[in-house]
């Protein structure tokens, strides 16, 4: 060996010893750590016995040593059971369970006991608790009132992961955040973020609220290399009981910090907001009190009553307001200071319990407009939460202002000819202001009329508009506005547009619909003179329009948009069709109702594919070629094949579904066939089902096309109904789905023929826009 390498070899011996020592230290310093932790739960122990057997330290040692002696254990094993023994907490309760945890657990409450900071107590839980576990890093965050997570304390983390980290603000999803908004235990195994976490980190974490008093303190997050044992009772027990014991470490009160040290992210400043100057326990519920008196409107302070394991039974009454005193609302609820809440008013058990409870434990403030409240004298109210502190401040405001204001609405609605209504989801009251009555035509003292009965009292060519309104607010729940001719029992006429829209509580439920009435008589022809001067100014647009409403009058001529019920042969019939919202897609759906010579009805209805022109004049060629077909007397299924040879031949390319049925009055008995066609619905005693899928291929698409016949016996009281598929299609449901809820809905039974087919075209819920034809036949 030469002189030039002899130097090197030397360093990486002397490199290699040096590391040895450090190890050899770094291994004999945590072996005194947790020397000193075991001494700590020995001493812990003795002290339970001195109190337990009222023995002196020596005989309390002397007896530890003999337990340990004959029941084959160390000294610090026995200790953690007379500990477990003695206390009544999630650590005894994990170590009844596992008893192999009993040590572990101890030994880390003692580390943190003795702990400066909650940093010092991660470290803690790392070393002692978590290799039982399996677990190889723990990250302790704290809660801040307005959402945000701050790191508290890790251990299992770099100092560079932890310090990007060390501060999470309000509305970041991340695993922490989703246990702190659940107030739940959540194992994690998806890719939400987190310290530590990598793309495709195969490891599986924990979150748990860290809870005291009510109050959630922040989230326990444990790692693990690989998915842990999700879910196993031994594993959550013991979780529970650090996450209790973290919590603990951030409600002590901070150590005095050394001259010239600065406070880190894990330092706590006791129950009072972080960075509080010091000062009485009762400092902050003394000027919470000063604030509550000073507010103009009434305010209770509320501080959370544990109960003997320390969960959260009720909130005691700290102060009433002085708003509040001598007020009805006082007498009504004889609240008053060491009181509890749900005593003095058990009605906040149906929901403002829950929300004091929410903002107690996560600090978050809670906030609501026209919130359902029986403290308030008007039943509803303003409500506002916040958390200062240990205290919870409520504070309402009534809406009284509504009746002061009462008069000037009144005065606003005669000037602009308008009527407001309410109708109370819950209750079904319908409340009308006084110029509403005047509006329709009717007394004070008659019943308002509700909107789902706006149809009867509209102009009959008006029905598609109020139809499509009542499905908007009704069924869809949304805001709708529409402009009709209402008639008056006096004979006479008013334009009137209406507006509604539901209100909906806090908890997402329908409360009520409300909107109002005007009177847009006067503005009606102005209206129509401005149309006509568009249409005139419009020259390309009105031949798309004039082609559009040519093909619309032809509809009209061959079905009015409604009938009134008609009676033949036994049958009661009505008929609704409902033509495109929009006027370029006028389709080709037709229905009839027709007596045949022979005495027997021809019912039929179908749709021709496309829409325009072409789907108009192709219904009316099929319409009236089925009509001079059936008066052969041939059967459904015979005028199916004829009609399909007059698709194919006679009426140019297009294709089309139709069903059609021949009632005979003396049998009683309906012959039917479909071509591609949705079969009929028999409704038969508040039951109903649809008639066979019976073989039939669509019209115009094979000239040798065979088609099936069938056959129902009716009774009295049977209903029948024939539809197109405009009636339930909609773009997000398939349509078997749809068609369930059609049947759904019929079954519900109706007062009235009529009715029941009004109902379904409003509550069937279609949204593509098509023209709807409906039969329904009732035999009487």
């Amino acid at each position: 060996m030469d002189d030039t390498t002899a130097p090197a070899g030397e360093a990486t011996g002397d490199l290699a010893r040096l590391a040895a020592t450090v190890e050899r230290l770094r291994r004999e310093l945590a072996g005194s750590r947790r020397a000193a932790d075991d001494r700590a739960l020995v001493e812990l122990a003795k002290g339970v016995l001195v109190g337990r057997l009222g023995c002196g330290p020596a005989q309390a040692a002397e007896q530890l040593t003999t337990l340990a002696g004959r029941s084959g254990l160390s000294p610090v094993e026995v200790a953690a059971d007379v500990v477990n023994a003695a206390a009544h907490d999630r650590v005894s309760v994990a170590a009844r369970a596992e008893p192999e945890a009993a040590v572990p657990l101890r030994a880390a409450e003692s580390a943190a006991l003795d702990a400066g900071d909650t940093q010092a107590v991660a470290r803690s839980l790392l070393e002692h608790a978590l290799p039982a576990l399996g677990a190889t890093a723990v990250a302790v965050w704290a809660a801040g009132t307005d959402g945000s997570l701050t790191l508290a304390g890790y251990a299992g983390f770099g100092p560079e992961e932890a310090r990007s980290w060390r501060h999470v603000p309000p509305g970041v999803d991340t695993m922490a955040r989703r246990s702190l908004a659940g107030r739940r235990t959540i194992w994690h195994s998806g890719d939400l973020p987190s310290i530590g976490r990598r793309p495709a980190d195969p490891g599986g974490r924990v979150t748990m609220p860290m809870t005291t008093g009510g109050r959630v303190l922040g989230v326990l997050e444990i790692c693990w290399p690989d998915a842990p044992g999700a879910g196993s009772a031994r594993v959550e027990r013991q979780i529970e009981a650090l996450a209790e014991l973290c919590a603990h470490t951030l409600t002590a009160p901070p150590a005095p910090p050394a001259p010239g040290a600065r406070t880190g992210p894990g330092t706590s400043t006791g129950p009072d907001e972080p960075g509080a100057p010091p000062g009485g326990p009762d400092s902050g519920l003394l000027e919470l009190i000063g604030l509550a008196d000073a507010l103009p409107d009434p305010a209770l302070v509320l501080r959370a009553r544990l109960d003997a394991r320390g969960g959260l039974a009720d909130f005691e009454v700290r102060h009433v307001s002085r708003r509040l005193h001598g007020t009805p609302a006082l007498e009504a609820h004889p609240f008053k200071a060491g009181g509890l809440l749900l005593e003095a008013f058990p009605q906040a058990a149906g929901g403002l319990f829950g929300r004091v409870e929410r903002v107690h434990a996560t600090g978050e403030p809670f906030r609501s407009e026209r919130m359902p409240l029986a403290l308030s004298m008007t039943g509803v109210a303003d409500v506002s939460l916040t958390r200062h502190g240990e205290n919870v401040l409520l504070v309402w405001r009534d809406h009284d202002e509504d009746a002061r204001l009462s008069g000037l609405l009144e005065h606003a609605q005669r000037l602009g000819r308008i009527g407001g209504f309410e109708e109370n989801a819950v209750t079904g009251e319908v409340t009308w202001t006084a110029q509403l009555y005047a509006l329709y035509g009717l007394p004070p003292g008659e019943p308002p009329v509700p909107l789902e009965r706006l149809r009867e009292h509209a102009h009959p060519d008006d029905g598609v508009t109020v139809g499509r309104f009542l499905r908007t607010v009704l069924h869809h729940r949304r805001f709708a506005a529409a402009a009709f001719r209402l008639r008056r029992p006096d004979g006479g006429a008013r334009h009137l547009r209406v507006v509604a829209e539901p209100v909906f509580g806090p908890d997402g439920r329908l409360m009520a619909t409300r909107g109002a009435y005007q009177d847009i008589s006067s503005q009606h022809w102005t209206e129509v003179a401005l149309a006509v001067t568009r249409d005139q100014l419009a020259h390309s647009e009105r031949e798309s329009a004039e082609r559009n409403r040519l093909a619309l009058q032809l509809q009209h001529a061959i079905m009015p948009p409604s009938h009134g019920t008609t009676r033949s042969d036994g049958l009661r019939i009505a008929v609704r069709y409902r033509p495109a919202q929009k006027d370029h897609l006028v389709g080709g759906d037709w229905y009839d109702v027709v007596t045949l010579p022979s005495g027997r009805i021809l019912l039929s209805v179908g749709d021709v594919a496309g829409h325009g022109m072409e789907a108009a004049t192709g219904m009316v060629v099929l319409r009236n070629a089925l009509r001079g077909l059936a008066a052969t007397g041939a059967g459904p299924a015979q005028l199916m094949s004829w009609l399909n040879l007059v698709t194919c031949h006679l009426a140019g390319p297009m294709t089309a579904t139709a069903v059609c049925g021949v009632y005979d009055p003396a049998s009683r008995v309906l012959s039917w066939a479909r071509a591609g066609h949705l079969p009929p619905i028999l409704l038969r005693e508040r039951d109903g089902s649809e008639l066979p899928m019976i073989k039939g291929p669509l019209l115009g698409a094979f000239t040798d096309a065979a088609y099936e016949e069938g056959r129902v016996q009716l009774h009295v009281d049977d209903t029948l109904l024939l539809y197109t598929d405009g009636l339930i299609e909609r773009r997000d449901r398939n349509l078997r789905h749809a068609q369930d809820r059609l049947l759904a809905i019929a079954t519900r039974g109706a007062a009235t023929l009529d009715r029941l087919l009004d109902d379904l075209l409003i509550r069937c819920g279609s949204d593509t826009d098509d023209d709807t034809c409906l039969i329904g036949v009732q035999l009487t």
